[in-house]
């Protein structure tokens, strides 16, 4: 017989409940697991790199509860862990959790997070391998996945853009920055007059094929450059050149400072982008560079190969092209001067509170 889900009555926790509930979401084997959690360390195997990635979802800094479900917040909180390995052109294999839960949390809720995020785990054939359980103000979610490369593949790094590469992107820009307007001003009501730009915020997903295509695409030529974008294009752009410092051993040294020129019409944008941004004065193709959380793919590829990924990949559009000697323009219009430019930063103490 199946086991009950709880009722409110029943909602009380203890760390073996929420063991229990866990367990009924997530099984306790995998392929990738010769010893699955509940020892004092899962234990993998493969003989094949691995990518790993982690990342916090903490409540009122991440999501509200005001707005998401519960079930919203467990997908999320594995999705965008999910799109790190899409960026790397990695099949996910498996995730650890770690949660910090405040005193409101009961079995019913859990229950239903587990559930968001048992389904996107289930979709990707990911194990829940481990993670830890403690008391906490308020809610503290922390995942960190691991992936393989494709077959055949290897894992692909943001650098090793060159001048004259194509742009491209996999997903649509400034979605879920509408999402997050339209919901931080009217909660769940805005989901009915801007559907779309909530479904991107509250259910972002992650371009898993796409990153595994291209990286496939690169096996037998120069592989394209490629990096998600979680804190919009104005910010992740420079990263994916080389101009912030961050760049790995993959990078772009020797080829000089790198620039872009981004060609983004009105017409690639989605409506409810354009919608917002009109209602508000903006310039909608502005506000698409600006929006964060999107979970797009950003990448740059040779341009013979770009014919290939357009009929390959659906959704890859391309933005424009790398350029020589720095500088960032879009349209025609340099952007490196506009200090509102600079896309989302966590650490942006005059633009907290949102």
């Amino acid at each position: 017989m199946a086991t009950p889900h709880p009722t409110a009555s029943q909602g009380a926790l203890s760390e073996d409940s929420i063991l229990a509930c866990l367990g009924r979401h997530f099984p306790q084997t995998g392929p990738s697991l010769l010893l699955g959690r509940g020892d004092d360390c899962a234990v993998l195997k493969g003989t094949r790199p691995l990518a790993v990635s982690s990342d916090m979802f903490l409540e009122d800094v991440h999501f509200r509860r005001s707005y998401f479900t519960p079930a919203e917040t467990g997908y999320k909180a594995l999705a965008v862990n999910v799109s790190d390995l899409a960026a790397c052109g990695a099949r996910p294999v498996g995730f650890t959790l770690c949660l910090g839960l405040p005193g409101w949390v009961d079995t019913v809720w859990l229950d239903a997070f587990f559930s968001g995020m048992a389904g996107l785990a289930a979709e990707h054939n990911m194990v829940l391998a481990g993670g830890d359980l403690s008391s906490c103000e308020r809610l503290h979610i922390s995942v960190t996945v691991w992936g393989e490369p494709a077959d055949p593949g290897t894992f692909l790094v943001r650098g090793g853009s060159m001048p004259g590469d194509v742009l491209f992107v996999v997903g649509r820009l400034g979605l879920a920055r509408v999402g997050l307007s339209m919901l931080e001003a009217l909660g769940r009501a805005a989901i009915e007059a801007w559907p779309a730009a909530c479904a991107a915020h509250l259910h972002p997903e992650p371009q898993v094929d796409a990153g595994l295509m291209l990286a496939r695409a690169g096996f037998n030529a120069r592989p394209p450059a490629l990096m998600d974008v979680s804190d919009g294009i104005m910010r992740d752009l420079p990263r994916l050149l080389g101009l912030t410092g961050e760049m790995s051993a993959g990078g772009a040294s020797g080829r000089g400072t790198l620039g872009a020129e981004i060609l983004l019409a009105r017409g690639q944008l989605h409506p409810e982008v354009v919608r917002h941004a009109e209602m508000q004065g903006k310039n909608p193709v502005h506000e698409a560079l600006l929006g964060g959380e999107d979970y797009a793919l950003l990448g740059s590829c040779a341009p013979d190969m770009l014919p290939p990924l357009h009929a390959a990949i659906p959704g890859l559009t391309s933005i424009g092209v790398v350029t020589a000697g720095g500088g960032l323009v879009c349209n025609n219009e340099p952007l490196d001067s506009l200090a509102a430019m600079r896309g989302f930063d966590h650490f942006d103490r005059s633009r907290q509170g949102a």
